[in-house]
């Protein structure tokens, strides 16, 4: 890490604030404490959040996504978010065990505006609800009741900076080292890079859900 003068960093709110100009009048209207239809339907068009929660082991930042409304409003303060199958970390389970925290950020392709909302949740394995979220008779392992404490969307100026929906910014799969060339390297061998990417496409296939 660079080494800084301690008067360069900044330490205090008062100092922080002093950086930058007094948020203008739409950035405080639009947050809400419930989820207005408004936000229900950018929620309704997402097929990708991020999840993020924090524990005693640290912070968890974790993609979940599915078809658009995966994520579904109970009531307008009460989401409901499935646990989908995954590498069974289970990191952001474990954090939800000893902090409900969470917040999650909406994604909607081609969209420029993304959604964020804060609130508390639980670990639910109801029988009555993993079934409302089954695909092809697989249930989830549990699903997420989340009580929302705060919702606002967020400007595109991210999004067009990064060009994130601009297909000629793709890159290329050829341009990055693959999961295998990743966990080979990682592992010193152990895993045999090659065959995990020859098999991968057809796993990831087969077990969704």
């Amino acid at each position: 890490m660079p080494d800084h003068p301690p008067d360069h960093a900044i330490t205090t709110i008062a100092g922080l604030e002093a950086l930058f100009a007094p948020p203008a009048a739409p950035s405080i209207a639009k947050e809400s404490g419930s989820i207005h239809p408004h936000y229900g339907a950018l929620i309704a068009a997402s097929p990708f959040a991020v999840l993020a929660t924090s524990g005693p082991d640290g912070l968890d930042a974790s993609p979940r996504g599915d078809a658009p409304g995966f994520v579904i409003v109970e009531d307008d303060t009460t989401l409901l978010l499935p646990e989908r199958r995954g590498n069974n970390r289970i990191d952001s389970l474990r954090n939800l065990v000893v902090d409900p925290r969470v917040a999650l950020l909406f994604l909607i392709p081609g969209h420029g505006e993304t959604l964020r909302v804060q609130g508390r949740a639980s670990i639910v394995v109801a029988p009555a609800l993993l079934e409302r979220f089954a695909v092809d008779g697989n249930p989830p392992k549990c699903v997420l009741v989340i009580k929302v404490e705060s919702v606002f969307f967020q400007c595109a100026r991210a999004v067009l900076r990064s060009r994130l929906w601009d297909a000629a910014a793709a890159v290329r799969d050829t341009a990055l080292p693959s999961p295998g060339v990743i966990l080979a390297a990682l592992s010193d061998n152990a895993i045999d890079g090659g065959k995990y990417d020859a098999e991968l496409p057809a796993r990831q296939r087969t077990t969704l859900y």
